[in-house]
């Protein structure tokens, strides 16, 4: 039997509260050691003179503050380990998470370059859903979303990593997955597992929702008109926006 690859795991913040239990699980299920790896925070608060971030049993890289494509990049051109597991900083992973990442990893062919966990998104049992709550669920059939995403770091390092121009924490992932099919790789589901709370929308959310659409307008830029197929990504927001309004809803 081949021995387990080493794998770093970097998780790209900007400060959220939730890191620190994001730390203390993976640093109290003895994460590092099991992966054999480093765990790698990417501190990309704005702001040269943010005080130091306290990221217990973690290493800390400084990002370039411009949104989590770039900080991502940071993150895997520090790493040094084969595979390089990406988290969201928001994220709760199962006890088993290390274990079962290797069971995911350690056996696929050289023609597999990346790996997707399983993210659940709970929502509430008493009432139905919000539609910021609905957007967050999406990730649970995403394809290739990064909240919980391997990669092989040669393969990363081949198609030049996450596109920067993605400066907020959507359509980067599909971009990238779409570059690594696209350059002969495949990216498999695995089967372990994180929880992502959904997070309170805040006033400006519907803005940041629609902000959206810029990154869908450089997706089609980039990979033609057919990217949502290729993509597996469902219609966009203009378009069940103008659906909505015209229904009434």
């Amino acid at each position: 039997m081949s021995a387990s690859p080493a794998i770093d795991v970097v998780i790209p913040t900007a400060g959220r509260e939730s890191l620190a239990a994001l730390l203390e699980a993976l640093v109290g299920g003895r994460v590092a050691e099991r992966l054999d790896g480093r765990i790698i925070v990417v501190d990309d608060r704005p702001g040269l003179d943010a005080a130091p971030m306290p990221a217990v049993g973690a290493e800390v890289v400084r990002g370039p503050g411009c949104g989590p494509a770039a900080a991502r990049n940071a993150g895997w051109r520090a790493a040094s380990a084969e595979w390089v597991a990406f988290l969201d900083d928001d994220v709760v992973p199962d006890p088993d998470w290390a274990q079962r990442l290797l069971d995911d990893v350690g056996s696929l062919p050289a023609s597999v370059a990346g790996s997707q966990g399983v993210v659940r998104v709970p929502l509430p049992p008493d009432r139905p859903p919000t539609d910021w709550e609905r957007n967050v669920a999406g990730l649970e059939s995403a394809r290739w979303a990064t909240a919980d995403l391997a990669y092989r770091r040669v393969a990363l390092a081949a198609v030049g990593g996450f596109d920067e121009r993605f400066q907020r924490a959507y359509r980067e992932d599909s971009d990238l997955g779409l570059r690594i099919v696209w350059a002969g790789w495949r990216i498999e589901r695995g089967g372990r597992a994180v929880t992502h709370p959904v997070r309170p929308a805040g006033r400006w959310v519907s803005v940041r929702l629609q902000a959206g659409n810029a990154d869908d307008v450089l997706m089609r830029a980039l990979h033609g008109r057919d990217w949502r197929a290729a993509a597996g990504a469902p219609p966009g927001r203009l378009r069940r926006h103008l659906v909505t309004s015209v229904a009434g809803a």
